[in-house]
């Protein structure tokens, strides 16, 4: 066997062995985790995150601001898009 059969050889072992991880990681949808929800909700509202509470599609982020503003910011899981969900005061926790 020459060196350009070992060569192709190996190429297509390694082609073989990576096709169906690939496969697998696009069939599942990848989710961002509460910590990176937090993140992207505090780059929208400047402020100290106080609670992260999940549901089935979203995060949703409190948020308070200096000015003593509770902000909440819905971070879709999937695709980590932010929206401002609504304010409220700080006592109404």
């Amino acid at each position: 066997m020459n060196m350009r059969s070992v060569i192709g050889l190996l190429f297509c072992s390694v082609l073989i062995i990576s096709t169906p991880v690939s496969a697998q990681q696009k069939s599942q949808p990848q989710t961002i985790d509460r910590s990176q929800a937090a993140a992207k909700a505090q780059q929208r509202v400047k402020g100290r995150v106080l609670r992260v509470d999940q549901s089935s599609g979203k995060y949703r982020v409190k948020v308070l601001k200096k000015s003593g503003r509770v902000v909440s910011v819905d971070v879709d899981k999937r695709s980590g898009q932010v929206r401002q969900a609504s304010k409220t005061k700080d006592n109404d926790r």
